[in-house]
């Protein structure tokens, strides 16, 4: 399926059960090959090869506790005293990225408290930085390059 993101070398395979399945490159596996797990490892690598991000300093399904509730993050970036620096959330490019969507990863934030939240469906991609000094956050035009976070 077409992205808003630049096209990249797909590892895609079948697995015993016949089903189809995608190379995550941070899980180093074959993951189920889901619209949004398309949109995932399109987004990702658009960040490592295209805004400098660090293969190492990034994570997949980051795993976390919310008001004694297990979730996971869609992908995390650390910075490199290995604290959350970013969340990203990704949604199917046929659910719309809503209002939901940013409830969900601000949800996800009460507990990392990364400095940037991005949300991306694969065709409408917003980021927005948090400034905690000043209780505010604003959306950026573009995802940045990593050395300037």
């Amino acid at each position: 399926m077409k992205l808003n993101l630049p096209a990249f070398d797909v590892k895609v395979t079948v697995n015993a059960s016949g089903e189809r399945a995608i190379y995550d490159r941070l899980r180093k596996k074959y993951v189920a090959l889901t619209p949004e797990e398309w949109v995932r490892q399109h987004f990702v690598e658009f960040m490592i090869a295209r805004r400098g991000y660090p293969a190492s300093l990034m994570a997949n399904e980051i795993g976390i506790t919310l008001n004694g509730t297990k979730r996971r993050c869609d992908t995390v970036v650390f910075d490199r005293r290995g604290m959350p620096l970013t969340i990203v959330e990704y949604k199917s490019p046929d659910v719309a990225v809503t209002q939901k969507t940013f409830d969900q990863i601000v949800r996800y934030n009460m507990v990392l408290h990364a400095r940037y939240l991005i949300v991306s469906n694969g065709l409408t991609h917003y980021c927005c930085a948090i400034d905690y000094d000043n209780r505010t956050y604003s959306f950026l035009a573009d995802v940045p390059d990593y050395d300037s976070l």
